[in-house]
């Protein structure tokens, strides 16, 4: 089943223009939303369904620097800046605790790859570091019993998925943003080779500078307006448990299992290292792009032939701003978790940890997770397509860098200074999509 998302009610009228339109209602699209309005501009936001209702509340519900691509390191940086003051900023609970982050190791060749990150990130001045015997025990009681090593990095943090999104959609409207819900953007409205507008079920909106932040949906909305994206699906599972004492407050993960600790006393727990991908037609497509990618993550990424390779057999790759799109044939997408690596999960985890062993599972749910082949996001404007700009691929990374990364897309739409380099995430960088 779906995780509880807080609900944003969606405003009534249909705007006729705005300066900037954003389709997607997750944290990287309300994120964008909400610096934007900042700038002074109009926004309008169109979400197919509910704010937050994808990947965006199905997430772990970290908030780290640490083990990020190092591309990514400053735009994870710059996130947490964010979300250490984004509670007063906004005056809405987003869930967002820095409690820490560590990463747990078994072995001398784990240890050795947290310490080879660190060498690379030391750049960037990260509060990283590893932690063995008694400091290991010391931040996480009962660590030192079965791993022998931890990279620690106390100013990393937490967030709630399923507050976080609503709270800065909220946030954007209050400055000013529309924010429209069950409203499927079926097509760009394309006047003389550039961006005029974009083709909503409900009608019209003109506009000469549109955000595509769709998660999961980016590629086939991009395909439609023959842009070639390579971005494949990935699913990921997770299940939360009831309030329980003696686990750890800090986030933190082995190499079978990810927790997070959540404002309402239980966890949010996942089965690190083994995520699900559906053979689907675009597996084919791209897979000169992905080859490398899957090879080196082989261990981790478990294929298998299911419900979505029909689905997705079925859809429809064309269509016009007159038909039916098929954003609006599945509001949201609701993949069924995979119960076997959860249960993988719950099991290392209760070993690990004598206070996860009566835990009680409350619920357990999946999300699609839009994935690149380098695994770094594209936030960049699309030459081919002007007016039109791409904030998507965040590779199951997008929760805690959204916040930044919404202010970046904002910084190179309004065309002012952008906060970070962007050059890591231009779209150029994929030979087929220019």
């Amino acid at each position: 089943m779906s995780p509880p998302v807080d609900l944003v009610q969606s405003n009534r009228d249909l705007p006729s223009h705005a300066d900037v339109a954003i389709i997607g209602g997750g944290i990287i699209g309300v994120s964008t939303a909400m610096f934007l309005a900042e700038k002074g501009l109009s926004v309008v936001l169109c979400e197919k369904g509910v704010i937050g209702g994808e990947q965006s509340s199905r997430n772990w519900g970290w908030c780290r620097s640490m083990g990020r691509d190092i591309a990514e390191v400053p735009l994870a940086l710059e996130s947490l800046k964010i979300w250490r003051t984004l509670n007063l900023r906004i005056n809405r609970e987003t869930g967002y605790r820095q409690a820490g982050v560590m990463y747990l190791c078994e072995t001398e060749q784990e240890v050795a790859t947290q310490e080879a990150w660190l060498e690379q990130a030391r750049q960037f001045q990260v509060r990283s570091r590893i932690l063995k015997g008694a400091e290991l025990e010391k931040v996480m009681p009962g660590a030192s019993n079965r791993f022998i090593a931890g990279n620690y990095t106390p100013t990393d943090g937490r967030a709630e998925p399923s507050q976080a999104a609503p709270a800065i959609a909220e946030a954007a409207r209050a400055l000013g943003a529309t924010i429209l819900t069950n409203c499927a953007v079926r097509s760009l409205d394309m006047q003389g080779g550039v961006v005029a507008g974009i083709v909503t079920e409900r009608g019209c909106i003109a506009t000469g500078a549109v955000v595509l932040a769709g998660g999961a949906w980016s590629r086939l909305f991009c395909g439609n307006e023959g842009l070639d994206l390579p971005q494949l699906k990935v699913l990921g599972s997770v299940f939360r448990t009831a309030p329980l004492t003696g686990g750890p407050d800090i986030t933190a993960a082995g190499s079978v299992f990810a927790l997070r600790k959540r404002l309402d006393g239980g966890y949010s727990i996942a089965r690190r290292n083994a995520n699900q991908t559906t053979i689907t037609p675009d597996h084919f497509r791209l897979l000169p792009d992905f080859l490398p990618s899957l090879w080196a993550s082989r261990h981790e990424i478990r294929l298998r032939v299911g419900q979505r390779t029909l689905d997705e057999l079925r859809t429809k790759r064309r269509w016009s701003g007159e038909d039916v799109s098929p954003f609006e044939l599945t509001r949201i997408l609701d993949p069924k978790p995979h119960e076997g690596t959860l249960k993988e999960a719950r099991r290392v985890l209760s070993r690990a940890f004598p206070a996860f062993a009566d835990m009680k599972v409350v619920e357990s749910w999946g999300g699609l997770m839009d994935v690149t082949p380098d695994a770094v996001p594209v936030i960049d404007r699309v030459d081919r397509i002007p007016g039109l700009h791409i904030a998507t691929g965040f590779s199951g990374h997008g929760f805690g860098i959204g916040p930044g990364a919404g202010r970046l897309m904002a910084d190179i739409v309004a065309g002012d200074r952008p906060v970070v380099d962007p050059a890591p995430y231009r779209l150029k960088r994929f030979k087929r999509s220019v």
